[in-house]
């Protein structure tokens, strides 16, 4: 942590100032997007995201970054100050020091207690997301993941439904609820929605929401603060607990006792527990069996990747933030298309896209999102052989595979084989003559001329351009 006061008091240039505000802002979001690549989402949601950028001292060069607890304060300083330091020194020149302290203007912490209890004096272990939960808040809660924002499709129905139940119904059939996703398919959207409606429903409950990393960091910290007695007492005094990635409790023993033991304890007080992992219950290796069998006792929801349909319903629902940002329906198609790999991601890939096209007037258009999506595109494209676009053509244009090699000229067979030449161009990273040589050892030459000419037949003949669609559609599904 960077610290120590100046002799005199320097002149600070404070975020109400406008333009600094702005560019403070700018550079922050560039670095934190640059820190969850090198650290990943999981970290970074969990200690780089909530900090917040607080007084620029033109003077000393000294940044003030702020976050909510004295415990996030001092984590995020020990492991990450040197990081953060360099990141803003790139940034910004004028920038020497950076300084990481508690926002000032933080709210003082309530007592925490279960009710009946007599007030007790604050403790080290203060979950900062549960601060407010345990005085009926929920501020752990992020306000646009609601169930009014979740798209439900084919895939998702059973997750959100049985979710809903959870939040909504006075005693939910299955508890716990263990809801099963992939990354980026939607359990963390619907575990923060299962609070916001639980919250809704019951004023006064107390709800929190934390990462299961979050957990065993809090739970190792009451260890050597000699303050269990305390944190078993506060973590079983909520209403709803909502436990994200439960995957990363494998192996840690005392962490899986304790944690089963806020199981027993929560479900036999007959309140609500929801957990989400990115496997089921019986994939989770080195879980003790009493864990598991505690976390499969109730209802596993699995999240299936989100189909096409889906995809579109998805984009369609999120343009409407955009208002006045026209997207043609092409460039909805190729996206659903391309980026399927998970709903984050596709998300992702139309904010950015909007984005580029609001801050340089440009329209969007589909030459634009290719050309702006291309880290986006090439990571979601699956790897496509040409052995299968030979087979899939052949299929198509009801060819013998044979005649892919072959040296007939006839046009029954030539254009098939051409096609096959222009998709293996567009969908492989093979060049020209690693491309002849799979169609019976022909030229590159011969290759560059069929996708040329297939290239401008698409311009100009709309059977060929049908075909050729559908048939990316067939290799990219």
């Amino acid at each position: 942590m960077v610290s120590g006061p100046a002799a005199r008091k320097p002149r600070e240039t404070a975020p109400g100032d406008d333009s600094e505000a702005v560019g403070l802002a700018a550079d922050w979001a560039d670095i934190s997007q640059g820190l969850k690549k090198d650290l990943g989402p999981q970290l970074h949601s969990q200690w780089i995201k909530p900090i917040q950028v607080g007084t620029f001292c033109a003077e000393t060069g000294t940044l003030d970054l702020f976050l909510p607890t004295e415990f996030s304060a001092t984590w995020v300083a020990d492991r990450f100050a040197d990081r953060l330091s360099l990141a803003w020194k790139i940034a910004r020149a004028e920038v020497r020091q950076v300084r990481i302290s508690v926002h000032p203007r933080r709210r003082a912490m309530p007592d925490l207690r279960l009710p009946g209890e007599t007030p007790a004096a604050p403790r080290a272990f203060v979950p900062a997301s549960a601060t407010e939960a345990l005085a009926g808040g929920h501020s752990g809660l992020d306000p646009s993941l609601t169930f009014a924002e979740f798209v439900t499709g084919t895939g998702n129905v059973l997750a959100v439904n049985a979710a809903q139940r959870m939040a909504m119904i006075e005693q939910p059939q299955f508890s716990p609820l263990y809801l099963k996703a992939s990354t980026g398919q939607g359990k963390t959207h619907l575990l923060h929605a299962i609070g916001h409606a639980y919250a809704a429903a019951r004023p006064g409950a107390r709800i929190f929401y934390c990462s299961a990393e979050r957990f065993m960091v809090e739970f190792v910290q009451a260890m050597r603060s000699h303050e269990m007695i305390e944190f078993k007492a506060r973590l079983r005094g909520f209403d709803l607990l909502l436990v994200d990635d439960i995957q990363f409790i494998i192996g840690k023993s005392s962490t899986q006792e304790e944690f089963l033991h806020t199981i027993d304890a929560l479900l036999g007080a007959g309140k609500r527990l929801v957990v989400a992992a990115d496997r089921a219950p019986q994939a989770l290796d080195g879980v003790e069996q009493r864990l598991l069998s505690r976390l499969s006792m109730g209802l596993v929801a699995d999240i299936q990747p989100a189909d096409i349909d889906l995809r579109r319903t998805i984009l369609e629902h999120r343009l409407v933030r955009f208002g006045s940002t026209a997207v043609p329906g092409d460039v909805i198609e190729f996206l659903a298309r391309t980026i399927n790999r998970n709903v984050r991601e596709l998300v992702g890939g139309l904010n950015k896209l909007i984005a580029y096209a609001q801050l340089t007037g440009q329209p969007v258009s589909l030459a634009l999102a290719e050309e702006q999506l291309t880290d986006i595109l090439s990571a979601n494209r699956r790897r496509i052989t040409i052995d299968e676009i030979q087979r899939a053509v052949c299929q198509f244009y009801r060819v013998d595979r044979t005649e892919m090699a072959s040296k007939r000229r006839a046009r029954a067979v030539v254009r098939p084989r051409q096609v096959a030449m222009y998709l293996a161009k567009v969908l492989t990273p093979r060049s020209y003559p690693e491309i002849g040589r799979k169609f019976g050892g022909r030229d590159h030459s011969t290759v560059i001329h069929a996708v040329r000419l297939i290239e401008e037949l698409r311009t100009r003949d709309p059977e060929m351009d049908g075909d050729v669609r559908t048939l990316l559609r067939q290799l990219e599904d």
